[in-house]
């Protein structure tokens, strides 16, 4: 094949994964070697996310929800982070296997990400105008003063007047700085964004503006979204596609009406249990038990969730649970699915 028509077969892929497909991410798995103990942050995470569309990682402080964020832009501190496996592909570029120069073209332009802490975010020496101008000159064709006057379209955009350009980080407000954060990840109207807890340093007020100003944002650059949160309302309110996440690993996935209504994993059970019901104020709340197991001590076989599960039986603690599809849509892991006579109507009556 001549080198023309290879370079239209790899346009052609790429093309074919843009209409569909904008990031697939593949069996990731992400360990930390600290002090000759082995973490086990992301033990085998998969899913995929279409253009336009938004995915929701779910699941409490520990479970690996930020580290797969910094795999999928190849931004895991090595040492002590290793990325051990996995594949992770964003709009048709291999992740794992290009050159830190290949990596900065991509960052910013293609994938952009809302980190967790607005306040340790930005660089308190440089005006908030340059910080996002700096962006936009590193991506596009512009010279300084045209990438000044994106800064301040961008400002404005997210609520903010454009003379404030001139500003510096301590000049705002907590909900102010994560506005110009977010102006910053979008400058470049990136294919996708990753939001790392967006809203967590943020009052209710502000958290509500900002969920609905990314959502404007979202659905005017249709980009595609991956929400990382363990706030099941802000899922409801932004996602399409809900991932729940349990010790390194995705333990129930599948759309929001699949996840929200039709909920089968007992850890997926928990978190909602654990809400609080505004139509039944002297219900108690039900916690899950114990805590997120130690990611140096996870168990080699059996399901991690089995010490803090109700349902758990002893297969629980010598089968390692498997993906399965229950519906085109829906996928748990749960070994308790493959009893013979098993029905949930049985299970959740125990």
């Amino acid at each position: 094949m001549s080198m023309k028509n290879e370079n239209a077969v790899v346009e052609q892929q790429v093309t074919e994964l843009d209409d569909d497909v904008v990031l697939d991410v593949k069996d990731l798995v992400v360990q930390y070697v600290v002090k000759k103990q082995v973490v086990e942050a992301v033990n085998g995470i998969s899913f995929s996310l279409k253009k336009g569309k938004a995915i929701g990682l779910v699941g409490e402080t520990g479970a690996g929800k930020t580290t797969t964020a910094l795999a999928i832009m190849n931004l895991v501190p090595d040492p002590p982070g290793i990325i051990k496996s996995g594949t992770i592909n964003v709009c048709g570029h291999d992740m794992l296997n290009l050159e830190p120069s290949q990596l900065e073209k991509i960052r910013g332009k293609d994938i952009s990400m809302i980190f967790q802490d607005p306040m340790t975010s930005l660089n308190p020496v440089m005006t908030v105008g340059e910080q996002i101008a700096e962006s936009v000159r590193l991506h596009e064709n512009v010279n300084k003063q045209q990438a000044i006057q994106r800064a301040m379209e961008m400002l404005e955009l997210v609520g903010i007047p454009g003379e404030r350009a001139i500003d510096y980080p301590h000049q705002f407000s907590g909900g102010m700085k994560q506005r110009v954060v977010i102006a910053i990840a979008l400058a470049c109207n990136p294919r996708i964004l990753i939001a790392d807890e967006p809203t967590t340093a943020l009052d209710v007020t502000i958290q509500a503006q900002v969920l609905s100003m990314m959502n404007d944002l979202k659905e005017k650059f249709n980009t595609a979204l991956l929400m990382i949160t363990h706030d099941l309302g802000v899922v409801a309110k932004m996602c399409d596609d809900v991932a729940v996440v349990y010790a390194g690993r995705v333990i129930e996935s599948g759309t929001l009406e699949d996840v929200f209504n039709q909920t089968m994993h007992p850890y997926t059970e928990g978190l909602f249990n654990s809400l609080p019901n505004i139509g039944k104020r002297d219900t108690e709340l039900k916690p899950i038990p114990g805590l997120m197991p130690d990611p140096t001590k996870l168990p080699k076989v059996g399901c991690a969730f089995a010490d803090r599960c109700r349902y758990a039986t002893d297969i629980c603690r010598e089968k390692t649970p498997e993906p399965r599809f229950v519906s085109d849509t829906h996928m748990i892991a749960c070994v308790r699915y493959d009893e013979p006579d098993f029905s949930i109507e049985g299970w959740q009556n125990e």
